[in-house]
């Protein structure tokens, strides 16, 4: 019989490149899903699809039964200023019911998407590797203090009865991305033309499909109570606009923002969103984020679980190419 395993968030963006990875080597797949949302992204999969919610622990644990490993990808991303109480439910107390009900239904490995967003920073210029110490109170941000609180609660849980291996992901961009978001917005406004200038600073992106591999790599090879960063490329934002433009032939923006502008903006640009409920191109956080040191390291993954990363010019071509099929960018 094929082992049973469990993707929680599974229509997600990172999600949905799992389910297709774990499809490829016969695990017998059950998605779950929240209540209501639409699942026609995953339906062509082959998984069987379960409803429920991170704060019920009954339907997490109904989910659960009979699994051997649970994948827990299910939260929410949010670089603005959301409902920081739901944000907190969701991606703080959610992930202590996963583990909950991992333990109760006797799950052996639990593998949890963090973020790097959960990494204390570093001055630029140094290296970011992985690290063991997590706490609100050492990064900036409500996302970035939900995903630390959660990491550092499994890795105080790793040596009771559920093994737990832990993921950090960085900006992730690719295809299967059906719900838009920042990055993918940005990708698609430039494509566009929809862009007039671009702001000074960069981050590390990587493409879905890799963290996907990764997080199976983790699973099967990662340590119980050890982090792994999925990185991929560090890059300015203006090259990749540049990018962008060598393989749509739409122009670049060539004028620069200023920091402090994009700053005052940024308020004012979410606030715009929610008013018309679009996706923000960037907030404040973004902006403050941008300039951040992103050099994160891939050695341990790479050294432990063989993780490999494309290149950037090959995710940026799939991700137009597959946004252009959606109708989403202009061929």
């Amino acid at each position: 019989m094929p082992e049973r395993v469990v993707v929680t968030g599974a229509t997600g963006h990172i999600g949905n490149a799992l389910l297709r990875e774990l499809q490829k080597q016969n695990y017998e797949v059950v998605a779950f899903v929240l209540e209501g949302e639409d699942t026609k992204c995953i339906e062509d999969l082959g998984c069987q699809i379960v409803y429920g919610n991170v704060q019920d622990r009954k339907s997490l644990k109904e989910a659960f039964r009979g699994a051997t490993m649970v994948f827990h990808l299910a939260g929410i991303i949010e670089i603005g200023s959301t409902n920081k109480k739901k944000l907190w439910q969701v991606n703080v107390e959610g992930t202590k019911n996963v583990w909950r009900a991992c333990k109760e239904e006797k799950v052996k490995r639990l593998i949890y998407t963090s973020s790097v967003h959960a990494i204390p920073e570093k001055p630029k210029g140094q290296e970011i590797a992985e690290t063991t110490t997590f706490s609100k109170d050492l990064v900036k941000g409500s996302y970035a203090k939900t995903k630390a609180e959660a990491t550092a609660f499994l890795l105080s849980k790793a040596k009771e009865d559920v093994e737990i291996v832990i993921v950090h992901p960085s900006g992730v961009i690719g295809p299967y991305e059906y719900t838009i978001s920042n990055l993918g917005q940005l990708i698609i406004d430039c494509a566009n033309k929809k862009i007039g200038a671009y702001l000074e600073g960069g981050y590390n992106f990587v493409d879905v499909r890799d963290v996907a591999k990764g997080t199976m790599l983790a699973a099967q090879k990662g340590k119980t109570g050890e982090c792994y960063i999925l990185a991929g490329h560090q890059i300015s934002v203006k090259d990749l606009m540049h990018k962008i433009e060598e393989i749509t032939k739409v122009p670049a923006p060539k004028f620069k923002i200023a920091r402090w502008f994009a700053y005052i903006t940024g308020v004012f640009s979410e606030c715009y969103s929610k008013i018309v409920k679009e996706k923000p191109l960037f907030t404040s956080y973004a902006v403050y984020t941008l300039g951040t040191n992103s050099n994160f390291s891939n050695k341990k993954a790479e050294e432990k679980l063989g993780y490999t990363i494309r290149p950037m010019e090959e995710t940026l071509k799939d991700t137009i190419e597959w946004f252009q099929r959606q109708g989403r960018i202009n061929k």
